[in-house]
């Protein structure tokens, strides 16, 4: 009986989640790492920008982060690729409290996003 309860619980939570009311910022800072060195560099990108991280081509197309929390969870949308090559590496959302979830797959570099640009953090 009380499995049923803790399902239910569960599933309103993550429709109240999924519900959030988000604002879109101007940009992201990530972090890049090269695991070979350990050599880590933060950048800053805008929506639309791209730039190089050690190897990488980063492009940002977009980060959201709570409405209510501009110092919370940012998400942001990440196309990459490996530097003079066509095939994409990764093409999609990061979550910056959660990088593991949807993560770039490099057996040298790392990138992950630290938060959004806000109007708070400028």
């Amino acid at each position: 009986m009380i499995r049923p309860f803790l399902i239910a619980l569960t599933l309103i939570g993550t429709s109240a989640a999924a519900q959030q009311k988000v604002q879109i910022g101007p940009g992201a800072m990530l972090r890049g790492l090269d695991k070979v060195n350990g050599q880590t560099v933060d950048i800053q990108l805008q929506n639309g920008e791209t730039k190089v991280v050690f190897g990488l081509d980063v492009a940002l197309g977009e980060c959201r982060y709570p409405a209510d929390n501009p110092t919370g969870d940012a998400f942001a949308y990440l196309t990459i690729w490996e530097k003079s090559k066509a095939d994409q590496l990764f093409d999609g959302w990061m979550i910056a409290t959660s990088p593991a979830l949807n993560a770039l797959d490099h057996a040298r570099y790392d990138v992950w996003v630290i938060r959004c640009i806000t109007p708070a953090a400028d």
